[in-house]
Parts: structure tokens; C-alpha cells; sequence
């Protein structure tokens, strides 16, 4: 009889036990949009990573770029790059990496003047962007020495072209220098994407945070979740990177249409969603957004 007993105590512990393993193989993670505030209303890139609430921290943008114009970083009323202002993050760009957070620098975004016109002007940029945010080094590194983790492709505006280069470009660097450079992507829902498709197919990107607002035919919408759920089950959940995320506005304000109550995403989206192998978690726009709301707080627990 204790034989017996202690046989079905092993195999409830047992049970368990891959009940566990199962749940955290499923358990998402949180990425942020960070620099398109000031430090009053979004906060420092320190503050943002020490609220533990974020994975990944998308520093946004640098919104020239490419066709023989001279890069551009824009952090809006954070700092001025051009004088030298932004060179106080590489302070909060270490504390995060500290945390274990990986922090990435978004290229592109929506207002902006960008483009490659060949394989060569792509080299040209990764050249750029290793040697003045990731593992390179210049003589003037905008963000100060810390090198990020990564680049993320937010590509709005102008052609499709060369993106894959300028990924597989950006890898092969840090394969060099015996480092790994993180890349993401941030495509529209509806699919394929009109700017990053061709490069998502490359399969370049360690994860894409597909933007599931401002797209009526793929979004959330008068309390209706199928157009949203249709698009990652039949489309997004299938693309060929390593985790995909669930991107949406973290108010109603941070974006034209497409917020989708944090009750809504806990009850009706994340169960038909976290079923994915590829599912990595959500991305919110933005943290200045994410401070009105508590966005964030409300759903972590269940992401």
C-alpha cells in the first residue's frame, strides 16, 4: 500500500512538473517603445527598465538614414543627438542590460526620410549602425559607448528593398566580432507586409512584433477579436523568425484605432494565441502611453 501511495505521489509531482515546464515554455514577455517623449512625462531609459515590467526596451528612432543621406537620430524631448545630449543613455542603456533587459534601436518609424537603393548602400548602413550603437567603435557614438543589443526595423515609408541585406549585413558583423546582434522587426497586420515581407522571408529577424493597430481588416474592433485572432493563427504565427509578438497601443491614445482593452486581451486573445510555438509575448506603443494606463501591470501576469 505505501508502495502504491508513494508510486502516485511521483507521478502527480511528476505531472506537475511538466505542467510547469509547459507553462513557462509558453510564458511571453513584454517589449516597449521608449524615446519618443521627454524624462518628465516618459522617464529616463533607466526608469523605464527599473519598473520591471518590460523584456525589451526599442529605443525610437533613427528616422534618417540610407540613399547617401547623413543617419539621424531623433529622441524627440529626451536629448539632442546632434550636440552631443544623447550621450547620458549609454548610462541607462547599461543599467538595463544590467537587469537583463535587452534594449534595441528602432530604424525607420513613421515620420522620417529613409531608404538603401542597393546591397552596397545596405553594408554601408550596417557599417554605420555597428560602428556608432553596436560593437564597433567611432569617434562619436551618439548614445555614448554602451554598445545595444540589437536594431529593430520599423519600415514605414519608401521601398522593400535591401532590408534582408542590411539584416543578414548587421549578423555577419557581429559573427566577426564574435558577438550577437539582435534584430527585430515591427510589420503592419495586414500580410504580408507591404515593406518587410520580403525581408521577414529571409528569416533574419530573432523576433517580429507585429503591429496589430491602425489596420482595420487585422485588428481589434467594437468588442469583435476574430479579424485579430484570424491574422496570427492563419498568417503571422507561421513566419519564419523566432518568437512572434502581439504589438498593440497601450491607450487608446497612442494610436487611431485598434486598442484592445487589457480584459479583452486576457480573456479572449492571449488563450487563442498562447498556444504558438512562436508566441513570444506582447509589444506595447509606447511607454510614455504605458505610464497612463498601467497597461503593462494589468496584463503581465497573464502575458
Amino acid at each position: 500500500m505505501a508502495s502504491l501511495n508513494n508510486t502516485r505521489l511521483f507521478l502527480l509531482f511528476g505531472f506537475a512538473f511538466m505542467l510547469s515546464l509547459a507553462s513557462q515554455a509558453h510564458g511571453g514577455q513584454i517589449a516597449v517603445y521608449w524615446g519618443q517623449g521627454n524624462n518628465k512625462n516618459e522617464g529616463t531609459l533607466r526608469q523605464t527598465c527599473e519598473t520591471g515590467r518590460y523584456s525589451y526596451v526599442i529605443i525610437a528612432f533613427l528616422n534618417e538614414f540610407g540613399e547617401g543621406r547623413a543617419p539621424k537620430l531623433n529622441l524627440a524631448g529626451h536629448c539632442d543627438p546632434a550636440s552631443g545630449g544623447c550621450i547620458s543613455v549609454s548610462d541607462g542603456i547599461r543599467a538595463c542590460q544590467g537587469r537583463g533587459i535587452k534594449v534595441l534601436l528602432s530604424i525607420g518609424g513613421g515620420v522620417g526620410s529613409y531608404g538603401l537603393s542597393n546591397p552596397n548602400d545596405a553594408q554601408q548602413v550596417a557599417s554605420y549602425l555597428w560602428n556608432n550603437f553596436l560593437g564597433g567603435q567611432s569617434n562619436f557614438r551618439p548614445l555614448g559607448n554602451a554598445a545595444l543589443d540589437g536594431i529593430d526595423f520599423d519600415i514605414e515609408q519608401g521601398s522593400d528593398v535591401f532590408y534582408g541585406d542590411l539584416g543578414r549585413a548587421l549578423k555577419n558583423l557581429g559573427q566577426q566580432a564574435g558577438k550577437t546582434v539582435l534584430l527585430s522587426a515591427a510589420p503592419q497586420c495586414p500580410f504580408p507586409d507591404r515593406f518587410l515581407g520580403r525581408a521577414i522571408n529571409t528569416g533574419v529577424f530573432d523576433f517580429v512584433w507585429v503591429q496589430f493597430y491602425n489596420n482595420p481588416p487585422c485588428q481589434y474592433s467594437n468588442g469583435d477579436t476574430s479579424r485579430l485572432r484570424t491574422a496570427w493563427s492563419n498568417n503571422w504565427a507561421n513566419i519564419p523568425t523566432g518568437k512572434v509578438f502581439l504589438g498593440l497601443p497601450a491607450a487608446p491614445a497612442a494610436a487611431g484605432s485598434g486598442f484592445l482593452p487589457p480584459q479583452v486581451l486576457i480573456s479572449q486573445v492571449l488563450p487563442a494565441i498562447k498556444s504558438s510555438p512562436k508566441y513570444g509575448g506582447i509589444m506595447l506603443w509606447n511607454k510614455l502611453f504605458d505610464d497612463v494606463t498601467g497597461y503593462s501591470n494589468a496584463v503581465k501576469g497573464s502575458v
